[in-house]
């Protein structure tokens, strides 16, 4: 980032690279903010490539597919990378145009790394899935996971395969087997990226009951918290007016 950040004047140079921070920091917790903030460092250095990845990313946190679909597709011809192809064709699954999206598969065949492949099927196989062409989309998965047995992956992509299996299998009625495959991604799913080990106690018929008894009393004035509890600290987030200013 600091790179690319360069090649603008020092005082726009702060200006992005402050709008980046932000929306990192905002990306996970309010993704309409996150994109909010990038939408700024667009309008000032649309041609930064780092620029063009950060507003792609946070409009598709946010759910803005169209926006998003366009800013790959422009960082797609910038750097020649095939990296970006399943994203496009989620972002064109979301648009329900699951055809343009089985499109981008078969030009993203035998183009992509171990993990870009794994979400590339998992696309695809939704896609299929949107088509009615169940059967299809099971055999895309269970190939997949035949592939990715035989190479070195990190375990979150193999657990999100899993997951995404159990959940077409849960889709179509299958709720043994689809359990079972439940209970696969969640023994790889160390860093809990999937909700796999709620959806087999939903499985179960197991109901989890959270004591909040043990929380902490109501702060008192001048310690306000957020909706989850975390101290508000007071430090602003850049808005637009500062570019006003």
């Amino acid at each position: 980032m600091k790179a690319e950040l360069r090649g603008l004047p020092p005082e726009l140079a702060d200006k992005v690279g402050l709008r980046l921070m932000a929306a990192g920091l905002l990306l996970d917790s309010d993704p309409a903010a996150a994109y909010e903030q990038v939408k700024v460092a667009r309008r000032i250095a649309a041609r930064l490539p780092i620029v063009r990845a950060a507003t792609a990313e946070a409009a598709y946190a946010a759910g803005d597919y169209r926006a998003a679909l366009t800013d790959y597709r422009t960082l797609r011809r910038m750097s020649g990378a095939d990296e970006y192809l399943p994203v496009m064709a989620d972002c064109e699954r979301a648009l329900g145009r699951p055809e343009e999206a089985l499109q981008l598969a078969r030009e993203a065949a035998g183009r992509l790394d171990p993990a870009s492949a794994v979400e590339m099927a998992m696309v695809e196989a939704g896609a299929r899935a949107d088509m009615g062409q169940h059967a299809e989309a099971a055999r895309l998965l269970e190939r997949q996971i035949r592939t990715t047995q035989q190479q070195r992956i990190n375990d979150t992509s193999k657990a999100r395969l899993r997951y995404a299996y159990a959940d077409l299998l849960l889709a179509q009625g299958q709720r043994e087997q689809a359990r079972e495959w439940f209970v696969a991604a969640a023994q790889l799913d160390r860093d809990a990226v999937t909700d796999a080990d709620e959806r087999v106690a939903e499985l179960d018929g197991v109901v989890i009951e959270f004591d909040d008894t043990d929380q902490p009393e109501e702060t008192g004035v001048g310690e306000a918290t957020d909706a989850e509890g975390v101290e508000n600290t007071g430090e602003a987030v850049a808005t637009d007016e500062e570019d006003n200013a």
